[in-house]
């Protein structure tokens, strides 16, 4: 129907070029064309204004799409028909505006005009009237309206005028006013509508709305209106002609244009000149889909969930700790959810003081998880994850939301428009208001500005803030950067790829990390305002404790994604924020909390009990001990449960022991226990893999405390297709050390290589592959320092588990004696497996520890661990002729 034509993209915006003539052709081609042949066409200006709001990095990226791609968002409760109805949506993207004439010129060695939609509606109007098109005008003022409506019966006497709609700016963004107002026009019968509510707001309500006018043709050509009216008096030719309407109407309109023109415009510029593509290719418009074949591919179902083995269309995972009081509401609104709609729903308790099991068990469809722990929510989550099954996508839900009919099939088909990775829906508070849910990714500006300002000033710019305070942002859909966690619909084959949570978090950021994943995935994440459901806000109550977490986790997640220095100022800047507010209730003592490290073990955690083995993957633990009566206890206690259940395999392997190691490890009902009389922890390591054919294989140090979450996490990692290599997430514990190896371990914490080894945590594990690589552990000193340099880096996977907790020495001394054997251990791999050491690491080390400098305090952690280094190398050296001893940490075994 269309011809060839070109088109370029500048900043990220597909722009159809073409001269007045055929644009005008085009337009009243289309708007001639049968109703049920194509889809309406949406008609646009690219301006630098266009760039800044809707392409590349801007807040509505995408909302738009171009002429071949539609992200046309649903009606509620109306979803199939209203789909089908709406997939010929087509957008015509006309050049407008100097800076972009001259990048078009340039890049197509073409010379073409500048379409502007004040020099365009006459020609449209003039062929409409020829054509006896019905043309309707949306936008203006209400006086302005009464002008023009008195002013074209007399310029356009044959023009055949549909009708005037002057919405204010709160019925544009209420979704409800929108659709009657929607109503209203569709039954005038409007041929071409003139959209004139102003840039964003007119493109946005046309992508949202304009397909539910009826009208063929909607050209979102701004001030139009007021230029027909009279109101406003357009720029003299030469200024048009020289490029300089802008500064035109700058001069008239100066309080409300000077931030567009001056401060958001100017970045366009500069993009446009660095995204810029010429493009070809043919534009073919879209057919509608019949409507019956639509309403044919419903598969209704009498609101019963789905069984763990069959198809689902969404799996539901909530995670519930006390939630008798909501769980009911929610699982009534997902059932009238189920009536169109193939659901699984999986509830993971994290031990339930309450009547919530009670519940849970008089719904038997409802697959439930008793982890009788409080694991955390990205633990229960994670938990809830072994019962996803065959499904195209999943849905995560706190349990204290309600879901409004429609609000899945709206998710569901904002991403499969859209190509979404994650989709999150509109919250709506208790009583009624939208809840501010939406959020920037965590930067030091923007946390200095929320530190500053909180929730005053909130329509400043959003480089100052996390939050997404402006509301025109909760009426359109459009792609964002994260969103609070309450709801989230996530495709099945991302989530496959994240895999886990991170359960590090507990509580409060897990979904800012989970988000940045998929990001960092590749994945494009949409919110959907068609989507509503209610949050009640009971969520985890409010404490000093769960307060301190929230914020702490703040730098936690900017410790793991950002660079040392970055860290070390974010965590300055949360410090403030709670400092500036030191004498609200909320805030009250969380200054203290968030700048002492040392008080961050006490905050919530995740609590380890075992579920009785159920949905927990097989594997075998094995435990090297010498002498390890102290300890041994200790690591065992959340192991042994699992082993007398017969679900993994436990192993203390004691070698040489002359204490009673063995008879307190054989105390444990399940726990395996062999002897050799030779102290070599590589013997007992050799000796423990010759008495077990299980993998995957955990191997663990007797000093450390193993959560079954961990544990799990890891052998599920390590159950992957092409898995081979893990250990669990690890954290230093220094309490009781001195100062000194404080801060060497501080500086250790910020090499990215101590964070992406297996080494330094106690524990790691191979998969049977994995194992494979060598026939047994050689007698080397540094056991894991020989597994790590088995695999490549992309091998070695780290596991976003609670952190083990690795105990430090105390001493100086004693820290000396750990680190003459770890060098002691690296020499040995280079004597006797050249090809296997790493030349390059000790420079690697120094450069990345040079990197960790942030200011006075990593500086000086920095030199410690310098000097430290340093001396264990000459020491190791002056000791080689000496009998070789193992040096043995016993201040951390207290």
């Amino acid at each position: 129907m269309y011809s060839t034509h070109q088109k370029i993209s500048l900043g990220g915006i597909v722009v159809d070029l073409m001269d007045q003539p055929a644009a005008v052709k085009r337009i009243i081609d289309h708007a001639l064309a049968p109703t049920d042949s194509v889809g309406p066409l949406s008609v646009v200006s690219a301006n630098l204004d266009h760039i800044v709001q809707f392409g590349n990095e801007s807040r509505w990226r995408g909302v738009l799409g171009d002429s071949t791609h539609n992200t046309r968002p649903l009606r509620p409760g109306n979803d199939p028909v209203h789909d089908a109805a709406e997939r010929g949506m087509h957008w015509l993207t006309l050049l407008d505006g100097a800076p972009l004439v001259a990048q078009a010129n340039q890049i197509t060695k073409q010379t073409w005009p500048r379409l502007a939609g004040s020099d365009l509606i006459g020609p449209i109007l003039d062929a409409a009237e020829q054509e006896n098109l019905s043309v309707g005008f949306l936008g203006g003022q209400p006086r302005v309206q009464r002008q023009l409506a008195a002013t074209l019966p007399v310029d356009r006497p044959q023009l055949k005028v549909s009708g005037f709609w002057a919405p204010s700016r709160v019925d544009v963004e209420n979704p409800q006013a929108s659709f009657e107002l929607a109503e209203q026009i569709h039954d005038s019968q409007t041929d071409i509508l003139v959209v004139g509510l102003g840039k964003p707001r007119q493109e946005l309500w046309m992508a949202s709305y304009g397909a539910l006018t009826g009208a063929k043709v909607l050209l979102a050509f701004g001030a139009v209106v007021d230029f027909l009216a009279g109101a406003v008096k357009r720029s003299p030719a030469w200024v048009s002609d020289n490029g300089l309407e802008w500064a035109w109407r700058l001069s008239l309109e100066p309080r409300r244009l000077a931030q567009r023109y001056l401060v958001n415009d100017p970045p366009g510029l500069l993009r446009i000149r660095r995204e810029r593509a010429h493009l070809t290719g043919r534009v073919e418009p879209r057919k509608v889909e019949n409507l019956p074949k639509a309403l044919e591919r419903l598969q209704t179902s009498p609101g019963r969930f789905c069984s763990a083995s069959e198809h689902a269309d969404v799996s539901i995972l909530a995670v519930t700790y006390n939630n008798e009081d909501s769980i009911q509401d929610l699982l009534d609104s997902l059932r009238a959810e189920a009536q169109n709609m193939h659901l699984r729903v999986v509830v993971s308790d994290n031990g339930s003081r309450d009547a919530t099991l009670s519940i849970l068990e008089e719904h038997e469809d409802v697959l439930v998880l008793e982890n009788r722990a409080n694991l955390g929510y990205a633990g229960g989550i994670n938990m809830a994850r072994t019962l996803i099954g065959d499904s195209d996508a999943v849905l995560v839900l706190n349990p204290d939301l309600t879901v409004s009919p429609g609000a899945i099939s709206a998710l569901t088909a904002r991403m499969r428009r859209s190509g979404a990775g994650i989709v999150v829906p509109k919250l709506l508070e208790s009583d009624g208001t939208t809840y501010v849910s939406l959020r920037r990714e965590p930067t030091l500006m923007r946390a200095l500005g929320d530190a500053l300002f909180g929730a005053k000033l909130s329509s400043r710019p959003g480089w100052t803030t996390e939050i997404e305070f402006d509301s025109e942002s909760y009426a359109h859909p459009h792609q964002i950067d994260w969103a609070t966690g309450a709801a989230l619909l996530i495709d099945a084959k991302l989530e496959r790829q994240l895999g886990p949570w991170d359960e590090q978090f507990f509580l409060y950021s897990e979904e800012t990390d989970y988000f940045q994943r998929a990001r960092a995935a590749g994945a494009k994440i949409w919110y959907e305002p068609a989507a509503v459901m209610t949050h009640q806000m009971g969520g985890s109550g409010a404490s000093l404790e769960l307060n301190a977490l929230m914020a702490v986790n703040r730098v936690r997640y900017a410790r793991k994604h950002g660079t040392p220095r970055h860290a070390s100022a974010y965590h300055a800047l949360v410090a403030l924020h709670h400092a500036a507010r030191r004498n609200k209730p909320a805030h009250r003592g969380l200054f203290a909390r968030v700048a002492d490290e040392k008080s961050w073990q006490a905050l919530p955690s995740g609590t380890q009990t075992v579920n009785g083995g159920a949905y927990f993957p097989h594997g075998a633990v094995i435990i090297p001990a010498h002498n390890e009566a102290s300890v041994i206890a200790r690591t065992l206690t959340p192991l042994a449960p699992l082993a007398a259940a017969g679900t993994i395999e436990v192993i203390v392997a004691c070698n040489g022991c002359t204490d009673n190691t063995a008879d307190i490890a054989r105390s444990f009902a399940g726990v395996r226990v062999i002897e050799s009389p030779v102290p070599s922890k590589v013997a007992a390591l050799n000796m423990a893999d010759e008495s077990t054919d299980t993998f995957p294989r955990l191997y663990l140090d007797a000093d450390i405390t193993l959560t079954v979450s961990a544990l799990r996490m890891t052998f599920e990692r390590l159950n992957q297709p092409g898995a081979l290599s893990a250990r669990p997430a690890f954290e230093y514990d220094t309490t009781g050390a001195s100062w000194a190896v404080r801060s060497f371990y501080r500086a250790r914490r910020r090499l990215p290589s101590t964070n992406s080894a297996l080494w330094g945590a106690g524990a790691y594990a191979m998969s049977a592959s994995g194992r494979a690589r060598f026939e047994q552990f050689p007698e080397l000193t540094g056991d894991d320092l020989f597994v790590d340099l088995q695999f490549g880096t992309e091998e070695k996977q780290i596991v976003p588990s609670i952190p083990v907790k690795v105990a430090t020495p105390r001493t100086v001394q004693a820290l000396m004696g750990i680190l003459k054997r770890n060098y002691r251990g690296q020499a040995e791999i280079a004597s006797e497996a050249p090809t296997m050491a790493t030349t390059s690491g000790t420079m690697q080390t120094a450069r990345e520890l040079a990197r960790s400098v942030a200011g006075p305090r990593s500086a000086l952690d920095a030199t410690v661990y310098a000097l430290m280094v340093a001396a264990a190398r000459l020491k190791n050296r002056q000791d080689q002729t000496k009998v070789v001893t193992w040096e043995r940490d016993l201040t951390s075994r207290s």
